[in-house]
């Protein structure tokens, strides 16, 4: 019988533990990569301002608590930075993803000027985007959108 060494133990192939890896399987990319989307625009533009039609999301409305509100949003972006370093992406595009949510949360800091800067700039939709562009371009992910041109067939 064939055993495998884990942190919390042996186990035989057949007791092995369903999160053998911390890499994520193929067939949840495509489910993580959606969860972050939806994560994504909660955070940047769930809500639309009435009047001047301006999308603003959760990371606006927390960030009007001074300081508290900063850090909260801050943390629950580096979210999508430990997801996209647990998909695999390389420590380039990381660093750009936290650099983002740094640039957001420092300037974001600044009382009312950070938060005019929260609505406006809007540094999850940009890492998400970043990690599909990533992932569609190694082929873990399909396209969303198809490069081409059309042709009308009459």
């Amino acid at each position: 019988m064939e055993f495998m060494q884990t942190a919390g133990g042996r186990f035989s192939a057949s007791e092995m533990p369903p999160f053998r890896s911390a890499r994520a399987q193929p067939d949840d990319v495509e489910r993580t990569l959606a969860r972050l989307e939806l994560l994504a625009h909660l955070l940047d533009s769930a809500f639309v301002l009435p009047g001047i039609n301006r999308r603003v999301g959760i990371d606006a409305l927390i960030g009007l608590v001074p300081v508290i509100g900063d850090a909260i949003t801050t943390a629950i972006s580096s979210y999508i930075i430990w997801e996209a370093r647990r998909l695999g992406v390389p420590r380039w595009l990381i660093a750009r993803m936290a650099a983002n949510v740094a640039f957001d949360g420092v300037v974001g800091a600044v009382p009312l000027i950070g938060d005019l800067f929260d609505a406006a700039f809007k540094a999850n939709k940009r890492n998400v985007r970043l990690l599909r562009r990533h992932l569609e371009r190694s082929g873990s992910v399909r396209p969303s959108v198809i490069d081409g041109m059309a042709t009308r067939l009459d």
